[in-house]
């Protein structure tokens, strides 16, 4: 008799959290610096209208969804409904509300270019339709943990991004991967309203972390393309880490020796730092990490686990940095 055994993170699939409640994403961030701790224990609650415009109407990679599902990487909550995700959102590019998801339309997303340089065999600029193209997507069912202490199970589709960094023929001597989301103030009122922000959003990995197993380039969602406000048309997850990591909609990919210095490193390194790993037992300065709601539950808690449950595949990435703030 075949026993098998499930890992840590493995979930049932009818665990899955609903698309509905799966959208939002950085929402500590902005709002932590002018006061997110109380958001941080309040329940949250949903508005908007109930009947939504079709995200994917238009986008040329819609027949490469739904992606086939990757059995290896499942979930044991409940999906977060879809509704509530497309219309709660962070997005400081398009304001510091969570109501951005019309104005997120504004972005255009077509054509969108990629530029891949610093220490690579060559640099180039390529198109996100030729990466689709070229590199194969799938779906993956992720536990996604935000830093204002709410969670979320999300089905994203994607490249691996190991595959993607391959694409990309990084050096030997490259050590970081540094992202780089677009600039576009014309269209994205935040980058013109926030001229204290260091525009544009950055963030970065090391080589390591960026080729394990569990880092993915996010182009989908629910079995669709990522709508603008959800970071299209390509996008980071960690589900190991905070979600300020997850930067949206990626512009550049610079391969380099020197730590990247991210978005909101640069602007608050005391609570926001390089690593971001999730940790139950280390509080952020202004709130605890220990719980974390589950969107879209009318105010469930459940316990936070290390590494957002993920700790068999990512543990020993850390076991040499042990001296660096890995938790915040």
């Amino acid at each position: 008799m075949l026993i098998r055994r499930r890992r840590g993170w493995e979930l049932p699939d009818s665990a899955a959290t609903p698309e509905t409640a799966f959208w939002g994403r950085r929402r500590l961030l902005g709002a932590g610096i002018a006061g997110a701790a109380g958001l941080a224990t309040a329940g949250f609650t949903f508005g908007g209208p109930r009947q939504l415009p079709d995200f994917s109407a238009g986008d040329p990679s819609l027949p490469l969804y739904p992606a086939k599902r990757n059995e290896r990487f499942v979930v044991d909550r409940e999906l977060t409904a879809n509704h509530d995700a497309y219309i709660y959102n962070n997005f400081y590019e398009f304001g510091s509300s969570k109501g951005i998801w019309q104005a997120a339309q504004k972005l255009p997303i077509r054509p969108w270019e990629i530029r891949i340089d610093g220490m690579v065999e060559q640099e180039r600029t390529v198109g996100v339709d030729d990466v689709l193209k070229t590199l194969a997507i799938e779906e993956r069912l992720y536990r996604f943990r935000c830093v204002e202490a709410w969670a979320m199970t999300v089905p994203w589709s994607g490249i691996p991004m190991r595959s993607f960094i391959e694409f990309c023929k990084p050096l030997a001597s490259a050590k970081y991967v540094r992202m780089e989301t677009f600039n576009k103030p014309d269209v994205a009122t935040g980058q013109r309203q926030s001229p204290w922000y260091p525009w544009p959003y950055v963030e970065g990995l090391t080589i390591d972390e960026a080729t394990n197993e569990l880092a993915l380039l996010a182009t989908g969602i629910y079995g669709k393309p990522l709508p603008r406000q959800n970071g299209a048309p390509i996008r980071l997850i960690t589900p190991w880490k905070y979600g300020f990591k997850s930067v949206k909609s990626i512009a550049r990919f610079t391969f380099t020796d020197q730590r990247p210095k991210s978005f909101w490193e640069a602007l608050q390194a005391s609570e926001y730092g390089f690593w971001a790993n999730v940790n139950p037992k280390v509080p952020h300065p202004r709130w605890s990490q220990a719980s974390e709601e589950l969107i879209g539950t009318g105010g469930t808690r459940v316990p936070t686990q290390l590494f957002n449950g993920y700790a068999e595949f990512v543990a020993d990435l850390y076991k040499e940095r042990e001296g660096e703030k890995l938790w915040m």
